[in-house]
């Protein structure tokens, strides 16, 4: 037993060594962190491979670990996640000028400064792993509500822009338009905020995958600048927040924000967050949120309409209500200022990079898809409308 002990301690000893030697180079921290990152691997793998696996993970893990990080952000009356990437050139700029002047003093600590930076890279990681990647491989949502998804033709588009003008005509008496043509929102951002999260509220009784949470929505501070790279909205994972462009006109707004909090509650797939911010919005009792989700489906509809049938396109225009028709003229003559720009043909790169990589073989294509869902949620009423009288061309 004697003989036993020293190499106990020597052994003791060693890993002891070990251990500073790790400590040496990172934080306990950040091996904590990459440590959590290893674990996220398999699920990241077995929600892509597993459908029903990913909706029980999206429902249940994924909607936690979102709720849990819009909470401490939700106090927060700007958006949090807009200041992060404002600083962060600053940051990279800081974090490369802190590296060069330790590898030139010889600071061991160094090391620690670049493994903490991959720390946060994980972190990220973590959060898209655990928190969010399992949204885009979950039952898609034609299922899910039992529609029959599939090509659709020019006289399939005609009947559902019908459709859904009559809807808007209903609201059209309660919404107040102004000069130039545009609709003008009668209350705040915070108010139509919680008139959203009230409609969600009503849309989550009656579909069971859309969980319910309260949250803000968030206005861009630098909305205008914003506008030039055509990002009317962006779900920031890390800071859990759901940002709108205030700039686009009125109208836009309340679908914008919930398409936002769609993803925000887990709908990843960009044709089926414009579709749930559609079905939500329709369950709200307020004319204008209302009209906005009818005026901003039909216009998906009718642009794919005027590719698909351009004799039915122009049929359409016969019988609008020359109010939304004015206020589509409002808005491209708004857009016309931000239409050529450099700075959308980067960002629509990257989105459509980033798109493709997760899943959505479109790309930005895919936020156009959702007329294939509008289509198949009104089919069953198609017999409702007349087709018109289309003179052949002499």
């Amino acid at each position: 037993m004697t003989d036993q002990k020293p190499a106990a301690i020597e052994i003791s000893e060693e890993k002891t060594k070990k251990r500073s030697r790790i400590f040496d180079y990172m934080t306990p921290a950040a091996l904590v962190v990459f440590i959590i990152a290893l674990l996220g691997v398999p699920v990241h793998i077995i929600s892509y491979r597993s459908a029903a696996f990913a909706d029980f993970w999206n429902l249940t893990v994924c909607a936690a670990v979102r709720c849990i990080i819009a909470q401490p952000t939700n106090l927060l009356p700007f958006s949090l996640g807009e200041i992060v990437i404002l600083l962060l050139p600053f940051g990279i700029i800081a974090f490369l000028t802190a590296v060069i002047v330790m590898s030139i003093k010889g600071s061991k600590k160094v090391w620690k400064l670049i493994t903490s930076v991959f720390a946060v890279a994980a972190y990220v990681y973590i959060l898209l792993s655990i928190g969010y990647i399992a949204g885009y491989n979950t039952t898609t949502v034609d299922k899910k509500l039992g529609l029959d998804r599939q090509n659709v033709s020019g006289e399939e588009l005609y009947k559902t822009a019908c459709l859904l003008r009559e809807n808007e005509n209903k609201y059209l008496n309660r919404v107040v338009f102004g000069g130039s043509g545009a609709s003008v929102m009668p209350y705040s951002i915070k108010a139509m905020n919680d008139k959203l999260i009230d409609a969600y509220e009503k849309a989550s009784e009656k579909y069971d995958f859309i969980p319910t949470f309260y949250s803000r929505v968030k206005p861009i501070l630098l909305s205008e600048p914003m506008t030039y790279t055509h990002l009317s909205g962006v779900y920031t994972l890390y800071t859990g927040e759901a940002n709108i462009n205030t700039n686009f006109p009125d109208y836009t707004l309340p679908f914008t924000a919930c398409h936002e909090l769609s993803h925000q509650r887990g709908i990843n797939r960009e044709d089926e967050a414009n579709f749930l911010a559609f079905i939500v919005s329709i369950e709200s009792d307020d004319p204008y949120i209302l009209y906005s989700a009818y005026q901003n489906m039909l216009e998906y509809v009718l642009s794919a309409l005027y590719s698909a049938d351009k004799d039915l396109y122009t049929a359409f225009f016969r019988e609008m209500d020359p109010r939304p028709y004015y206020e589509m003229v409002a808005y491209n003559r708004f857009f016309d200022k931000y239409r050529e720009s450099k700075a959308a043909e980067v960002t629509d790169s990257v989105n459509d990079s980033y798109l493709k990589a997760s899943g959505q073989p479109q790309g930005t294509k895919s936020y156009g898809l959702v007329v294939d869902l509008a289509v198949a949620y009104y089919r069953d009423s198609f017999d409702m409308v007349e087709m018109p009288e289309i003179k052949p061309a002499e």
